[in-house]
């Protein structure tokens, strides 16, 4: 893991063969993008890490969202089942209200297919201005728009492995270039990589992420590991 990554194609590479890959440190050291890359490719005027993230996502071999410890990272397609089936057995929502809100934008973008966070704020009646509704976009269930906030429902979903990023959009200037933060466009995984099932139980997905992630870093200490693990 010492060899530094200078494109796309090697964070791919590495995400495939460590079957996960944070974006940011996550308390392992050198295990993340961020520790990996070389120095010219991250913060810098050149093309870089958070460049590759769209085209990585399309090759469609990677799976991105905030899954380690509400950061972002990748998964692979290999790992992606039995990390879902263990993550979606452990609900993060704090009470019945906020489980309740998760579903509701869940279940939005289920309908839609994929949606953005400005077009989720638009349907569901958080933001001002005229948006598509759905059958599942009832106003009488959210409350006032400045009283909620979707990034923390969407961060809660990504963990539980109900939804992936499944591309960035950026605006283009009058070139045709892209410019600015790319904005997430968020989607179920099953949408972009089929069927999720593994004959195993949750508690059995967890062991064998466990061993795996033990095998990865015999060093590490267990709470670290398990913090990962989420």
């Amino acid at each position: 893991m010492n060899t530094r990554l200078h494109s796309s194609t090697e964070v791919e590479e590495r995400c495939l063969d460590l079957g996960f890959l944070p974006f940011f440190r996550c308390g392992i050291p050198g295990f993340s993008i961020e520790e990996m890359i070389a120095p010219e490719y991250w913060f810098t005027d050149e093309e870089g890490a958070w460049e590759w993230k769209g085209p990585i996502i399309r090759e469609g071999h990677c799976a991105y969202g905030k899954f380690f410890n509400r950061k972002a990272g990748f998964v692979s397609r290999e790992w992606l089942p039995d990390w879902a089936n263990y993550r979606r057995s452990r609900p993060l929502a704090p009470n019945e209200d906020a489980a309740a809100l998760d579903d509701v934008v869940l279940q939005t973008i289920l309908v839609e297919g994929s949606a953005t966070i400005q077009e989720l704020r638009r349907m569901l009646g958080f933001a001002k201005g005229r948006g598509r509704r759905t059958a599942v976009d009832p106003e009488s269930e959210v409350a006032e728009e400045e009283k909620i906030s979707l990034d923390p429902i969407l961060t809660r979903l990504q963990m539980e492995m109900r939804l992936v990023i499944a591309d960035f959009e950026y605006n283009l200037d009058r070139h045709g270039n892209p410019y600015g933060w790319g904005v997430a466009r968020y989607m179920a995984p099953e949408s972009l990589y089929g069927p999720l099932t593994v004959d195993r139980t949750p508690a059995e997905s967890f062991e064998r992420l466990h061993e795996h992630f033990r095998e990865l870093f015999p060093d590490a200490t267990e709470s670290r590991l398990l913090k990962l693990i989420g």
